[in-house]
């Protein structure tokens, strides 16, 4: 089988779909990834045809006006030259990147969905997606969730209208369901099923768990002693004047715990190891909590350790990753506003006196290692393009655009 991936080069979107690619070869299928420049390495040591993504501006400025989807659209018609030389069996794009998806249905070629985290699209009576509301336990809660509903769709509606107009730009007929850029044939979603809340799943939609990779980097060890073990794994991009990074080192400074942290200050509290870089996956198994700001791939790679995790979320789906985990009972969450060096001391203290928490994180460590997600994601996938129509043999029959 030949498969495309594609991903815009955010480490959040760009690892998952490296994950699946090794994968997919080290099944004996051949894989061509599209992503940003800075992921050709890898990419091609792991025995993929590489493209880089065409990158263009996507927010709209005073100087340059853009309509909505107009890079998506700029995008597609690149990247439709890489999937035509590729010529693949079925693609799978990045939620959040149309161009790959676009490119491939412009070429006949079935494509499937990855999306590297929770579930976005919530039924009436959960709270709107992102806000970091946790899911209601009474009917009451689900009542005043409900009346919301309406807001949120209007959102999606005008969602669907923007899309549609940027496929009518390409010759690509109008999608009639909102969330249009998932995959009505298979959806994957890369997490825990214990982060998500239960309800009615439509057919097209597989948890296939977390799609871990990472660039590689050294395994860090705590300091002297045997205090427990605190690593502070922030986001730079979201928090680039590092006031979490210095709210732990301050509030944990005098506390009993040896702390580990990304950081290229030279000057550290007596207790903390300050390093440039890390490996993830070999430290954060000698840890008892981690501490972040709630992006998936980390809060999935401190799960799948089976350590708990303190959120202070920034930005994006890191608020709505917090009250996931506190629902799930795999770690707790602390508001921006106490993003002090007290307050991390406070939330600190309380993670690391919970047994429960790090029993429930072992439970789903147990279970990522039962149920490998990069795995899970190529046995769907292969399964399901038994049951499609293959890109060759729909060239076969005529061009598809």
């Amino acid at each position: 089988m030949r498969v495309l991936l594609g991903a815009f080069g955010d480490p959040g979107h760009a690892f998952p779909v490296l994950a699946l690619g090794e994968e997919l070869v080290a099944r004996g299928h051949e894989v061509g990834i599209e992503t940003w420049q800075r992921w050709r390495e890898p990419a091609e040591a792991a025995g993929m045809t590489f493209a880089a993504a065409p990158e263009y501006q996507v927010f709209p400025t005073r100087e340059v006006p853009l309509k909505p989807y107009e890079a998506a659209v700029r995008a597609a018609r690149t990247t439709r030259e890489f999937v035509a030389a590729f010529a693949p069996d079925v693609a799978v794009a990045d939620i959040l990147t149309a161009a790959p998806a676009l490119a491939a249905e412009l070429e006949g070629v079935p494509r499937a969905t990855l999306i590297p985290h929770v579930f976005p699209d919530l039924p009436p009576g959960f709270p709107p997606f992102s806000i970091g509301a946790r899911l209601p336990r009474t009917g009451v809660g689900r009542a005043m969730w409900a009346r919301t509903h309406r807001l949120v769709a209007m959102g999606v509606e005008q969602g669907r209208v923007e899309y549609n107009d940027c496929r009518a730009q390409l010759g690509l007929p109008s999608l009639p369901y909102g969330h249009s850029g998932l995959s009505r044939s298979l959806t994957m979603i890369g997490t825990f099923p214990q982060l998500e809340y239960p309800r009615e799943w439509p057919a097209w939609t597989r948890i296939v768990g977390p799609m871990l990779w990472e660039p590689g980097g050294p395994r860090v060890e705590p300091g002297p002693g045997d205090g427990p073990v605190v690593l502070v794994a922030t986001s730079t991009s979201q928090d680039p004047s590092h006031s979490l990074l210095r709210a732990c080192l301050e509030g944990l400074a005098d506390e009993p715990v040896r702390v580990i942290a990304i950081s290229e200050e030279r000057e550290a509290p007596a207790n903390a190891v300050l390093v440039p870089w890390m490996s993830y996956a070999e430290t954060m198994p000698l840890c008892d909590l981690v501490v972040c700001h709630g992006g998936h791939g980390t809060v999935a790679r401190a799960l799948a350790c089976g350590v708990p995790v303190l959120i202070c979320p920034a930005a994006g789906d890191m608020a709505e990753n917090a009250a996931r985990v506190d629902w799930a009972g795999v770690g707790v969450r602390l508001a921006p506003r106490f993003c002090t060096a007290w307050g991390v001391r406070l939330a600190v203290r309380r993670a690391l006196r919970s047994r429960a928490l790090r029993e429930r994180a072992g439970v789903l460590a147990r279970w990522a290692r039962e149920h490998p997600g990069p795995a899970t994601a190529a046995t769907q996938l292969e399964r399901w393009a038994a049951t499609v129509e293959t890109a060759s043999y729909r060239r076969a029959e005529g061009p598809a655009a």
